[in-house]
Order: structure tokens, then sequence, then C-alpha cells
């Protein structure tokens, strides 16, 4: 008697079984789950949150080498940009100041201004004492951007209410915190071969840059916020925006400062007689 031909398709529907039993096992049963992976071989939220924590431990333990350490593993192509884009990333979806704060400190660091643990005169009877580092959010910003980088070992917020800090001998002026930014200097800025840009400036009244401070560009189109800061490698207080020839444009840091209107881009000349788009240069300070 002749044994039943089952032909082709019998191996290929049991191939097919096997390849869907197999799939159901791996991605339901049990999915493959990793465990002390690379930092660099995370997801970009991952990554975002990884930079938050070592920011914020930095402030905490002022480790520098650590941070940086850190950092490295993320093996980011711009350690700096990422840090400067998160922090306006941050602001802009309204997270804790403290982490926004954080992530700023930290890059500023990265260019050659980091936070070191103070030393002052303690107030009872042993002469000096080592104060904890620990900084509040609103002050990152504020003295990160008042001191030089050789002064940033003032950088450090006093917790005892008893202690001051002792005064810099080369301030005559002192940050406001929240005073408005009035307009110092308006220049127009000519560089052949670059964009037309609305170039901002924002200062505090000892004359230091700031960053992390709102600019807002509005026109007959429409309007755009940014922040200062993301471009460390000009000035912590620096920002721009590219403006069209056809376009007037009303600018102001923060809500209540001063408003600068009528900026349209106007026309520079080579040597050699060839036209082409300047940029306005506007300086803003607090009183």
């Amino acid at each position: 008697m002749r044994g039943e031909n089952r032909g082709p398709w019998y191996l290929l529907t049991g191939l097919v079984l096997g390849i869907l039993a197999g799939l159901l096992y791996a991605w339901l049963i049990s999915p493959v789950q990793y465990t002390n992976t690379a930092p660099a071989s995370l997801r970009g939220d991952f990554k975002d949150q990884y930079r938050t924590l070592i920011a914020v431990a930095y402030l905490s333990n002022t480790d520098f080498a650590r941070a940086k350490a850190r950092l490295d593993l993320l093996e980011d192509p711009d350690v700096v940009s990422a840090l400067s884009l998160q922090a306006q990333l941050a602001r802009q979806q309204g997270r804790p100041e403290s982490e926004i704060s954080a992530l700023t400190a930290l890059a500023l660091a990265l260019q050659g201004s980091p936070i070191v643990p103070t030393v002052l005169p303690s107030p009872s009877a042993t002469p000096t004492r080592q104060l904890s580092p620990t900084v509040t959010p609103t002050q990152v910003v504020s003295l990160l951007s008042t001191l030089t980088p050789s002064q940033a070992a003032g950088s450090t917020a006093l917790q005892t209410p008893t202690p001051s800090l002792t005064p810099l001998p080369t301030r005559t002026a002192t940050p406001t915190p929240g005073a408005a930014f009035v307009l110092q200097d308006q220049a127009l800025v000519c560089t052949p071969g670059t964009a037309s840009l609305i170039q901002v400036e924002a200062l505090d009244a000892a004359g230091q840059p700031i960053p992390g401070v709102e600019v807002s560009v509005r026109w007959e189109a429409g309007e755009d916020h940014f922040f200062t800061g993301l471009k460390l490698e000009l000035s912590p207080g620096y920002a721009d925006f590219a403006i069209q020839p056809d376009q007037t444009y009303q600018v102001r840091l923060s809500d209540d400062g001063e408003l600068v209107s009528g900026l349209a881009a106007a026309e520079c000349e080579t040597e050699s007689g060839e036209r082409y788009w300047g940029s306005w240069k506007l300086i803003f300070q607090q009183p």
C-alpha cells in the first residue's frame, strides 16, 4: 500500500508555525532584558535622564572629574551642545528650575568655570571650615555668570544663618535678580559671507553675561522664543536669530524687559562695492 504523499506544504506549514512560536516566546513569554548596558547604547530620553543625574550630582559634590568621566560614557559628539540644548528644552517643557540650573552649570564647567567648595571664615572660635557646596537653583545661573573662571570658587550657596560672602574687591556693582533688561547699545555688524542676524547679549548689573535668559522676537507673520547660553563658545549670555530682508522685528528680553522695535535687515558694502545684508547687535543689561 503506497504511503500518503503530503508534499512540500507540510514542511512549510511546520516552519511557519515554528517561527511564530519562537517570536511569541521571545516577545511575550520571555523577552530579552538588558542589564548593565553601556550608557552610549541608551535610548535618547534615557540619555537625557542620565545627563540630568550627572548634572545634579555635580552640583552636590562638585566633583568635576567624575562628572566629565560619566559624560564621556555617553559618547556625545559635542557634550557642551548636548547639555545646553537639553537645558533649553527643559525650560520650554516647564521642567524644575533646579534641573535647568544643574545642566547649565555643568555646561559652563566644561567651558572652564567649574564649581568648587568655598572656604570662608567660621563664626565660631575655629579659624576656618569648609562649607557644603550646595547651590540653590536660582543662584547657579547668577553666580556662574557674574564670576570669571578664576573666581568661580565663590559659587556656593550658604545654608547657615550667620556667615556671609566676603565682597570681591574688584566688584562695585552686583547683579539684581529679576530686574528688567534695558537696551544699552545697538550696532550694525557687517561680516561678509554670514547670515543676517539679530544678535543679543544679556548682561547683569556687573556687566557679566547671563545664560538662560528668554528672548522674544516678534514680526508681522509670527514670533519666536529662545534662550541665551546655547552658544557658549561665543558667550554664556549670547543668542541670535536669523532675519529676512522684507520683515520688521521687535525684540524683548524676559517678559518685562525694554521693547526694541523697528529692526530690519540693513545693507553693508565691501571694499569692492559688493552689497550684502548685515546683522544687528543688541546689548541688554540689568540696572
